[in-house]
């Protein structure tokens, strides 16, 4: 069999460009993959089409950045955690997530799940998505 295979990672990218977050939706059950990949992980599909992700998400743990593993670069982005994210669409997804510090950890945490959402931030020559908390948490 034959598979011709899409450049998911020039659409994504390119999509993020224009303000857009993509994924992939399985043809078959229905599942969306985010970051997109090319076949479906939830059936094995490789029938799959790009859609527009809403950028509501769940935030259903969190882990604060350690001394030694905070890098210089992400200054900007303080202050963060590294957290597993799930998008409204269903997929789960590790992820920083801006707003999160020593002084709030605590109480998020037991409020987990919290709401956060996803904005396009420019990093180095590219474009990626992070989290951020919603406002009130």
């Amino acid at each position: 069999m034959s598979v011709k295979l899409e450049k998911i990672v020039k659409t994504y990218y390119d999509g993020l460009e224009e303000g857009k977050i993509l994924g992939r939706k399985c043809k078959r059950c229905g599942a969306i993959e985010f970051p997109p990949v090319y076949a479906c992980n939830t059936c094995g599909c490789p029938d799959t089409e790009w859609v527009e992700i809403s950028g509501k998400a769940k935030m259903t743990s969190l882990i604060m950045p350690a001394v030694l593993s905070t890098k210089p670069e992400n200054n900007d982005l303080m202050p963060y955690c590294f957290a597993t994210v799930e998008i409204a669409e269903g997929a789960g997804v590790n992820a920083m997530v801006q707003g999160v510090s020593k002084k709030n950890r605590d109480e998020l945490m037991a409020k987990l799940p919290v709401d956060v959402h996803a904005k396009i931030i420019q990093r180095g020559e590219v474009k990626t998505v992070i989290f951020e908390l919603d406002e009130g948490e």
